[in-house]
């Protein structure tokens, strides 16, 4: 499998990160924001540009929190030699539209859209409405079966089978995430502990899931496992 490395943070760190990656064998470089600042959009570019610049890897642009690109900067960006692709953590859908025709309009040659939203199932039959097929699934790190059944279901257009697993698993999911800041990160990593796999608890200043909430999890995770036998 082709593994992306994360790079970001200010711009001597951004290009540190993909030096490393680069040395250690990577095949490509997710690139997130700048560090904490608010930027401009031609700002974000520049910063794509001056990152892409500096390494050989294949770069996905990462548009989340205080990266946010208008339609001519996401161009600029797309028609650098190794940037090949974007994915959206924003979820603007007007300015997403706006950013994957401008894109396909102006860039020729393979490009790939991402939706990179927490609990990207919630949301993929609307992204795929704008044309962005593709997503990341957190769920495939603890529930591999779940998330691969949702897949086929959207990819298949089972409306039905969507519909049924986005009301009975990822609903709950989700509205357990929401009950406390940085659990997107803190519940996969503790599904993926009592699955069996001892990864240790988060960091600072993230918080592990309190009992009555890895309860609830769990009966959340064998709802979406019954749904799928069903």
């Amino acid at each position: 499998m082709p593994v992306f490395a994360g790079a970001g943070g200010s711009l001597p760190m951004a290009r540190k990160f993909a030096a490393a990656a680069e040395r250690a064998g990577a095949d490509g470089i997710l690139l997130l924001p700048p560090y904490l600042v608010g930027c401009p959009a031609p700002g974000v570019a520049r910063y794509v540009t001056e990152v892409a610049a500096s390494t050989q890897l294949p770069v996905i642009v990462y548009q989340r929190n205080n990266a946010v690109f208008t339609p001519e900067a996401a161009v600029e960006v797309a028609k650098l030699s190794n940037v090949i692709g974007f994915k959206d953590g924003i979820g603007d859908m007007d300015l997403m539209q706006r950013i994957v025709l401008s894109v396909r309009e102006a860039v020729d040659k393979p490009f790939q859209f991402f939706n990179g939203l927490p609990t990207a199932e919630m949301t993929q039959p609307a992204y795929r409405g704008i044309g962005v097929e593709l997503y990341s699934s957190a769920v495939f790190c603890f529930a591999p079966e779940i998330s691969l059944a949702f897949y086929k279901a959207v990819t298949a257009g089972d409306s039905d089978k969507v519909n049924a697993l986005l009301h009975g698993f990822y609903k709950p999911l989700v509205e357990l995430r929401d009950k406390v800041p940085g659990y997107a990160v803190s519940l996969v990593k503790a599904a993926v502990s009592r699955g069996g796999l001892d990864v240790g608890g988060v960091r600072p200043p993230l918080l592990d899931p309190t009992e009555e909430h890895l309860a609830e999890l769990d009966r959340i995770i064998e709802a979406g496992r019954k749904l799928i036998a069903e």
